[in-house]
Order: C-alpha cells, then structure tokens, then sequence
C-alpha cells in the first residue's frame, strides 16, 4: 500500500498497534483527501488478510 502512496505523493506511518486497533498517520497528499477512508478501508482489508485477524486500522493526526 506504502508504494501507492508515495506514487500519489502520499505516505503513512505505523503509529502504534493496541490490541486490535492500529494506529496510522497519513501524510502528504493524503492530508485532507477525499478518499483517504477508501485507503484506510484498503490498508484494513489488507492487513486481515495478511494476519488472518480482524484488525481495525484508525487514523491519527
């Protein structure tokens, strides 16, 4: 997901991981961007997949 991001100017940055919540921080053209929930909806698809858990990832300023 990182890679598409920066593509788009964008980035995020893992902030912290409590329990089922994972914390990121969107930053450059993500700030602001109207389908920044679609890129957090993906990030959270993503990373169920990957760990076969039912994770939910929040944004953070």
């Amino acid at each position: 997901m990182r890679s598409y991001l920066r593509a788009d100017g964008g980035d995020c940055e893992l902030v912290d991981v409590d329990g089922d919540q994972v914390h990121v921080k969107l930053s450059g053209a993500c700030i602001g961007c109207q389908p920044a929930s679609v890129t957090i909806s993906g990030m959270r698809q993503k990373l169920n997949e990957a760990t076969g858990l039912a994770l939910r990832v929040l944004p953070v300023s």
